[in-house]
């Protein structure tokens, strides 16, 4: 089961659990239990807000553990990395590459 279903049931589950809770509950402590849970919900909110936004993302481009490229007559044959030029670039453990036409086991900007 993904994390991402796994939050849905667990969601369900609190969903089903307050509202139960609050059919069986008077109303002054109905009151009391939804104030406390809004706003234990809320920081909660705001605290996966902040952890989500400072996530690192990856930038650029990594090209690792290529394997063999071999290429017919003519043709080039590339086991590292051929494109533009990116912010960030690591190439490293490329395979062997062979080709009449050209061969690139490292770094080719285009």
């Amino acid at each position: 089961m993904s994390g991402r279903r796994i939050a849905l049931f667990v969601t369900c589950a609190v969903v089903l659990a307050l509202g139960v809770t609050f059919v069986f509950v008077s109303t002054d402590a109905g009151n009391r239990l939804a104030t406390i849970v809004s706003a234990l919900g809320a920081v909660a909110a705001v605290g996966v807000a902040v952890w989500a936004a400072l996530l690192e993302r990856p930038r650029g481009v990594v090209v690792s553990g290529t394997g063999k490229a071999t290429a017919g007559p003519s043709g080039t044959a590339n086991s590292g990395y051929r494109g533009p030029a990116n912010e960030s670039l690591e190439v490293r453990d490329t395979g062997d590459a062979s080709g009449d036409g050209g061969a690139n086991t490292g770094v080719q900007i285009d």
